[in-house]
């Protein structure tokens, strides 16, 4: 049983129902029908409230209706807040039970009438205020001339005295139906029980002057929202914030440093004294009671003083809202003294600290706890207590549905780790996790992460397995004069991904620099034949290469990756990955990897040759390329022969016959053969690849004369599409050059 803050009060639409309920005017057989969903808090009714220009009750403003099943009656008020089409436009106000009604009976200085305990169930003694502007509290309790709640309903639950009161509702003739509705009730976000509003005295925090820095510097870009549609969503709830209730009725939590004095003869409507120990109240009592500027009480205090003893100082009983402990957390973690000592007295670690770069946390919290944060930064520190907050999404099912133990949908993680390893894990649910969007688990992801484990185990394995000798090799040298431009291409991808927080971009890219160009391209350029060593040059360098690799994977891979390095040498405590300097951007040799692109491709067109006539990869095919001799050469003629399986490379400016040929980029090939080669067949294939090129070449012309594609889009995506479209027009080219010669 606790007071909670909105933000902790969950509205949830649930099957209900609307009971329209006859009024009786005082003196008259005439009567109103008053709408509500909660007969139950009839009792405490203080007015009924119709719109003023509601015109089928703007004769009965003023005058009084009876509270069913007593002998109370209430004014007919009228307010525009009342919509005149829900219900009957009739609306009970009950302000000891609703936040909407306890403003208007504060608007009209109306009484309220509290009914209920602190576990829902109806008072035998009502707890009443005359007026809810005065917004006193706790409640001075009279005795009315006749109960406020009937006998017979008294210390009923509220959902008891709901059926128990309709019921004799309809007995008596005082209901007129009941009809089924939908209502937004407010649930516990932790207990998902009903939240029951009504008035007690707490603790607040004015908000007003908070908000504003800590609105202004997220809105201008001082503070980032990652991803920026959450901007939006805090903008509305820092312009509509409410003073906050910091106290709460736990056992447990930072107790309120606030001390009353309990003691026979003093006032008992004292201001408490703010102080960490009953020791400093006490001496904080008097000195505050000494200076005191009210005659009255300080004559009051000179007399009591002596009398005064330390253990009239009573603590309070609340302890603070979780969130007001943590709002400090970006501050007093580094200086507890700081807030006391204020800002130009800070110690040496949080001068070094405050403020951090980025905040890694869940959406749900984003005003419990990081709104929050950002106001206590500005107003202790003036400064922001982050640059960027990145906003996690939910781990659901592949089908959307959140985890649960009842739809018996939740993993167990420890089995998970158990079956594909902790980084299998860790990078599997990376794969799907994009920035502050909800992550679709699908255990196949865990799998692709334990493979991609394995991949770099046995790329690893295969490396250390490699003798070698002091030979020079000069045809890996381009190998690794690509590998090494490849990384810095791939490694200038993966910072802008982090610096957008796309960390699943920046995974994927990783993944497919290591799968992809370390071990199906590189490797298999540079390993030396079966049983044969490899040139300490090429092994040096490629070691140099996998430590840069093993760096990239340590965010996604921690362990493996901080294991391979270890075995890579011996290092000292102080030279672990996890503390290794991130990989240094270099320039990029943009030629060798057009180059290498081109070379790829033509390796993959001999590889599907191959699979089309169902060659062995040990037969050796002859390549030709329709071109001068020299154009041919550009470094990578040995990789083209080793990861082709070619015996010879050769150029022809003729065509040559009996051969297949295949088109990449503006290139065209031959591998001849022996048999003859079915010309209709080959026509019909290349006549479907240029089909394809013209109408992709149709889409990329389409979407550069949209003029606002052209407009909006950033230059470099602009450019893309250009180039797309200059390889799409020379493909084209080739292509129907190469169909004039079959």
């Amino acid at each position: 049983k606790t007071a909670v803050s909105d933000e902790e009060v969950i509205h949830k639409e649930v099957e209900s129902s609307l009971y329209y309920i006859r009024y009786f005017l005082e003196n008259s057989d005439e009567y109103i029908v008053v709408a509500t969903t909660r007969p139950e808090t009839i009792f405490g009714d203080v007015a009924v409230c119709v719109n003023p220009n509601d015109i089928r009750y703007q004769k009965l403003i003023g005058k009084k209706v009876q509270i069913p099943f007593t002998n109370r009656f209430v004014e007919i008020i009228s307010d525009d807040y009342v919509t005149i089409d829900f219900g009957t436009g009739c609306l009970k106000i009950t302000p000891a039970h609703d936040k909407n009604d306890f403003e208007l009976a504060a608007k009209y200085q109306l009484p309220i009438i509290d009914i209920l305990d602190d576990d829902a169930n109806l008072l035998e003694k009502a707890i009443y205020s005359d007026d809810a502007k005065v917004r006193m509290s706790p409640f001075e309790i009279k005795d009315p001339k006749e109960d406020i709640i009937p006998k017979k309903y008294q210390k009923l639950n509220r959902f008891v005295a709901r059926k128990k009161i309709a019921q004799d509702l309809e007995e008596a003739d005082l209901l007129v139906k009941v009809e089924p509705y939908k209502s937004q009730v407010g649930f516990s976000e932790r207990t998902n029980e009903v939240i029951e509003p009504k008035i007690t005295t707490q603790w607040f925090v004015k908000m007003k002057e908070l908000t504003q820095p800590a609105l202004k510097n997220v809105l201008n870009g001082t503070i980032k929202l990652i991803p920026e549609k959450y901007t939006n969503t805090y903008k509305h709830w820092m312009e509509n914030v409410r003073d906050w209730c910091i106290s709460r009725q736990l056992w447990w939590g930072h107790q309120i440093p606030a001390y009353y004095i309990k003691a026979e003869g003093w006032p008992s409507n004292l201001p408490p004294i703010i102080a960490k120990t009953q020791k400093e109240a006490f001496e904080k009592a008097k000195e505050e009671y000494e200076e005191e500027s009210d005659t009255i009480l300080n004559e009051f205090f000179q007399k009591q003083k002596e009398k005064l003893k330390i253990e009239n100082l009573v603590q309070d009983n609340d302890v603070l809202d979780t969130w007001f402990s943590s709002w400090l957390w970006p501050i007093t973690v580094f200086d507890p003294h700081v807030i006391k000592n204020g800002k130009n007295k800070k110690n040496a670690d949080l001068t070094y600290y405050y403020p951090t770069n980025d905040l890694v946390t869940a959406p749900e919290i984003l005003f419990f706890w990081v709104a929050r944060m950002i106001m206590a930064g500005y107003e202790f520190m003036d400064a922001p207590p982050f640059k960027n907050v990145y906003l996690t999404g939910i781990v659901r099912d592949k089908q959307g549905r959140k985890m649960s133990k009842s739809l018996g949908n939740s993993p167990d993680p420890l089995e998970l780790i158990k079956k594909y390893g902790a980084d299998g894990v860790r990078t599997g649910m990376l794969f799907s996790s994009p920035a502050g969007n909800d992550l679709l688990f699908d255990e196949k992801l865990c799998e692709q992460g334990r493979n991609f484990s394995n991949k770099i185990w046995n790329a690893f394995k295969l490396i250390n397995g490699w003798e070698k000798d002091d030979h020079p090799n000069e045809g890996n040298k381009t190998a690794i004069r690509w590998f090494e431009s490849r990384f810095n291409e791939a490694l200038q991808e993966i910072n802008e991904h982090y610096s957008k927080f796309r960390i699943s971009d920046a995974l994927l890219t990783t993944y497919k620099l290591v799968w992809d160009d370390f071990c199906s391209w590189y490797l298999e350029m540079i390993k030396p034949e079966f049983q044969k060593p490899i040139d300490e040059h090429t092994y040096n360098e490629t070691i140099k290469f996998f430590e840069k690799i093993l760096k990239l994977i340590h965010p996604f891979m921690p362990f493996i990756s901080e294991e391979l390095w270890h075995l890579i040498k011996e290092r000292e405590e102080n030279e672990c990955l996890i503390v290794a300097s991130w990989p240094i951007q270099e320039k990029m040799d943009t030629s060798i990897l057009q180059q290498f692109m081109i070379v790829s491709e033509t390796i993959t067109g001999i590889r599907h040759v191959r699979k089309q006539k169902d060659i062995s990869p040990k037969q050796k095919l002859k390549l030709y390329l329709k071109s001068n001799p020299e154009d041919k050469s550009n470094g990578f003629d040995e990789v083209l022969i080793k990861l082709g399986g070619l015996e010879s490379f050769e150029t022809t400016s003729l065509k040559i016959e009996n051969a297949i040929s295949f088109v990449v980029h503006q290139f065209e090939f031959y591998i001849p053969f022996e048999e003859k080669v079915d010309k209709e067949e080959e026509k019909e294939k290349l006549q479907k690849e240029l089909d394809y090129y013209k109408g992709f070449l149709l889409s990329v012309e389409k979407k550069l004369s949209n003029d606002k594609f052209v407009q909006s889009a950033p230059e470099k995506v602009i450019e893309m599409e250009k180039k797309k479209k200059a390889d799409a027009e020379e493909k084209i080219k080739t292509l129907e050059t190469a169909l004039l010669h079959i």
